[in-house]
């Protein structure tokens, strides 16, 4: 989808995938990472390192003690897909210089504003998806059923 110059890293899928299954699984309580990656088949200690850079966006709270793992700081209709990428991925950029505009001799070069357009379009795409919004797709391609739904599928 996003050709040579964007690509959306493991980083930014796996992030995506272990919050729906958060998503899906949260109204029964706090859920393991443990939980999480054995249903979604994510190493743990990557998801250990996800789930810190989603606890501090904002996205995820944490809760110790027996019984304890992550759950949704806000409903997953108010959690936008953009915002889980933004938390995980250290850029999601198609221009070559960042943003700054200063691709060819400190000037934009030809196609900047091309690239440029794309990111705003991708962010756009992204942010009008909530949580609920894959979350109800899912569920309407697998006849309603929760309970093991792969969700890697959705890549």
């Amino acid at each position: 989808m996003f050709g040579v110059f964007m690509r959306l890293t493991t980083k930014g899928r796996f992030a995506v995938t272990a919050m729906l299954d958060l998503a899906m699984h949260a109204r029964d309580g706090a859920v393991s990472l443990t939980a999480i990656s054995e249903r979604q088949h994510i190493s743990l200690s990557y998801l250990e390192q996800l789930f810190g850079k989603l606890r501090r966006a904002g996205l995820v709270d944490s809760i110790r003690g027996p019984g304890g793992g992550y759950v949704l700081r806000q409903q997953a209709e108010l959690i936008n897909i953009a915002d889980i990428v933004a938390a995980a991925e250290d850029t999601l950029d198609a221009t070559q210089c960042g943003g700054s505009a200063n691709c060819q001799d400190g000037n934009p070069c030809l196609t900047h504003h091309l690239w440029a357009n794309l990111n705003k379009t991708i962010d756009n795409y992204l942010r009008g998806i909530s949580l609920q919004c894959v979350i109800n797709q899912q569920q309407e391609r697998h006849g309603g059923h929760k309970a093991t739904i792969a969700l890697t599928q959705i890549h």
